[in-house]
């Protein structure tokens, strides 16, 4: 009995060194067999790869097309540069890259016929970077462009052009589109010859044109694009250029219903600026032609300079003061903007605005956004501007220096006061955000 146990114990041991080691040479086997499979960048769909393209700038974009054959037939696609953003610079002046002139010519020699939305940044203040910009445009003879955009994001940049040269390369663009339909043009010495070549070949098509600080565009100019172009319908152009017949044709019944108005009105020097007044029945006639419009009027004046505004009725829809303004013009904005919706308010001095922010949740039933800087108000009053206002207030940025304590509330209670009142949690801003 004992030597069968003994068999017995000796076979089940080695049985289970055998099975043990058949274990260890599997693994060893399947560790052996085990691929790690590199990503096939080359074989990506190329539809990924253009997706990936269109965000880079054009320098990486041709280092990638680099990589293989794939991305570079993705390089050439047309697709890919139907939208781009020309970025010049000048390596002395600026610390951001710029796109490559070399890189540009090549690229503008084979794709220009797929060129249809165009900017050109302009990063720095050097006259070189508007001049290749403009020798740029005058190389886009092939191109069918729907979207032009001249950003000059320091000036004086395209001002410091001949203005001879300048124009001569814009209407190169002019004449080849055939279909621009947007257009901005701020910052530049475009004058009327040329808006009447734009107008003389895209006045089917136009449907936005931004020209702020254009000096050399008269009010003659602007009328000519509205006299033709009866498709606008977003206009944006300094208060010098709007008069009582641009409004009056803006309102005829050829001309589609615009549905975006900016005027900026801008004073550079104290005094020296006269600003002339529109008619009460051409902003009526220009409102029942167009009655869902936004009117938006940016103000960089000084307080001398409000006299001609605010006298009677106007359909602004949104409102911005970038510089003080008085007690007195605010109190006449409540009065004479019934279809506000949006206010901001830069500056206004040492004079708390109690009455005048009172009457305007009196009188502005649409008013949804406002934005206090250099201002002050009592906790009080802005309490019940808040509560008269109710939920419609979807954007209120207050700084915290604006609001004035009083009797009733401290700056600690107010926020719950106003919470309630909006339905939403509310704490005034430590910085500016607009």
């Amino acid at each position: 009995m004992k030597r069968g146990r003994k068999t017995n114990e000796a076979s089940s041991s080695s049985s289970e060194e055998t099975t043990e080691k058949e274990s260890k040479r599997n693994k060893v086997i399947d560790e052996k067999s085990v691929v790690v499979h590199s990503p096939d960048w080359a074989n990506l769909l190329q539809d990924i790869i253009l997706q990936v393209f269109q965000y880079l700038p054009l320098l990486d974009r041709a280092h990638a097309s680099q990589v293989c054959r794939s991305w570079n037939q993705v390089f050439h696609m047309p697709d890919l540069w139907r939208c781009f953003e020309f970025e010049l610079n000048q390596p002395a002046t600026s610390y951001l890259r710029a796109t490559h002139p070399e890189l540009i010519k090549q690229i503008i020699k084979k794709h220009s016929n797929h060129l249809q939305y165009v900017s050109f940044k302009v990063v720095d203040s050097s006259k070189e970077s508007a001049e290749a910009a403009c020798d740029i445009l005058s190389q886009l003879v092939n191109c069918s462009l729907k979207t032009l955009g001249l950003i000059s994001t320091a000036r004086p940049s395209f001002m410091d052009l001949p203005k001879s040269h300048f124009i001569s390369a814009l209407t190169v663009v002019f004449v080849n589109s055939k279909s621009l339909s947007s257009l901005k043009i701020d910052d530049t010495p475009v004058d009327d010859p040329s808006l009447k070549v734009l107008v003389a070949n895209n006045s089917d098509t136009l449907k936005l044109l931004k020209m702020s600080s254009c000096p050399h565009v008269s009010p003659a100019g602007i009328l000519c694009v509205a006299d033709q172009c009866h498709g606008l319908r977003e206009l944006a152009l300094n208060y010098h250029l709007l008069s009582d017949e641009l409004l009056l044709a803006l309102s005829s019944e050829k001309h589609v219903r615009l549905e975006h108005l900016r005027i900026d009105v801008v004073s550079e020097n104290p005094g020296q600026t006269q600003f002339h007044t529109i008619q009460k029945s051409s902003w009526d006639a220009f409102i029942k032609h167009s009655p869902k419009v936004n009117l938006v009027m940016y103000f960089f004046l000084y307080e001398e300079e409000f006299d001609p505004f605010f006298r009677y009725e106007i359909p602004v829809t949104h409102l911005y003061f970038g510089r003080s303004v008085s007690k007195d013009v605010l109190g006449r904005v409540g009065m004479t903007c019934p279809r506000l919706v949006e206010l901001v308010v830069c500056a206004n001095g040492l004079r708390p605005l109690d009455e005048e922010l009172i009457r305007i949740a009196e009188r502005c039933k649409y008013l949804s956004a406002v934005g206090l800087g250099e201002c002050e108000v009592s906790c009080s009053a802005f309490v019940e501007f808040v509560k008269m206002c109710g939920g419609r207030l979807s954007q209120l940025s207050i700084m915290e220096e604006v609001l004035i304590p009083d009797q009733k509330y401290s700056l600690e209670q107010i926020h719950w006061e106003v919470s309630k009142h909006l339905g939403r949690v509310w704490f005034p801003d430590m910085m500016p955000t607009w």
